[in-house]
């Protein structure tokens, strides 16, 4: 919890500083879900990659962008029943890529999805097994997407689950 009030101080100082770098956006994904694996065998959700199966190159702050795309993936844990499954996908479209964390969870309630991306939201909530939020991630989320000049949007059916798409141009250095 203090983690994520030092990251929101931190990346709403007009002094925050990217140090992008080319990575291999499929590559960090993959390290990623295999990382969440073991969690996820635990928790008996199923995780799956879906890419174009070549390396896909992009200018980022590798630390901040993929901290992101982790509590995305995480929260998708948080809100997906046992026996689920959260799928993460990468494309190329248009000059740029969009990355999607979707999950047959328990979705988000229509009152919450308009200040999902509000700091200190009102959509708190607990995950299923009681896993306490803070009201600031989706935020900081926002701010890291936007600080990579993108965008972040949802769509989501209570009871159904949610997907995310993360959307950032490839040619930004």
């Amino acid at each position: 919890m203090i983690h994520d009030f030092v990251d929101n101080e931190f990346l709403e100082s007009s002094q925050v500083v990217l140090r992008k770098k080319r990575i291999d956006i499929v590559q960090k994904l993959t390290n990623v879900l295999e990382n969440y694996q073991q969690q996820a065998d635990l928790l008996a959700k199923v995780f799956i990659l879906k890419t174009s199966g070549h390396p896909i190159y992009l200018y980022l702050d590798e630390m901040k962008f993929m901290q992101a795309i982790n509590n995305l993936i995480s929260n998708a844990i948080k809100f997906t029943n046992d026996n689920g499954q959260i799928t993460v996908s990468i494309e190329e479209q248009a000059g740029f890529v969009i990355i999607q964390v979707a999950d047959n969870g328990i979705g988000i309630p229509e009152r919450f999805q308009k200040c999902l991306f509000d700091k200190f939201t009102k959509a708190r909530r607990r995950g299923i097994r009681g896993e306490k939020t803070t009201g600031l991630g989706m935020s900081i989320i926002k701010l890291i997407v936007e600080l990579h000049h993108g965008t972040i949007w949802f769509e989501s059916e209570e009871n159904k689950g949610s997907t995310f798409f993360v959307q950032v141009p490839m040619d930004i250095y």
